[in-house]
């Protein structure tokens, strides 16, 4: 079986329902914001969220500090709590980073 991408397990429930609404609507934002009953620009905002967190999530899994963090949790030499607490604060400073 094959392992799940990381950006679907950064989603929440809300947000993987909208991915699901987005497929099953064949992308049309239209029907989106008519299934939501919001406005277009609503729901072209909430996309833009998405594509950003999906982006940010990316960039996380490829970046050397990241796994150079849990490279060292794995060795021993920090804990877990310490490990998952700079990952975080550090994903919150690419979310600042990354404009795409």
């Amino acid at each position: 079986m094959n392992e799940e991408p990381s950006w679907i397990s950064d989603l929440n429930d809300e947000e993987l329902e909208f991915v699901k609404c987005f497929i099953l609507s064949s992308g049309s934002i239209k029907k989106l914001a008519s299934i939501y009953s919001t406005s277009y620009p609503t729901i072209r905002k909430q996309l833009d969220k998405l594509i950003q967190k999906i982006r940010v999530g990316e960039r996380k899994e490829n970046d050397k500090i990241i796994r150079l963090i849990h490279q060292l949790e794995k060795e021993g030499k920090i804990d877990q709590e310490i490990a998952e607490t700079v990952v975080k604060e550090y994903g919150k400073s690419l979310n600042c980073l990354i404009t795409e």
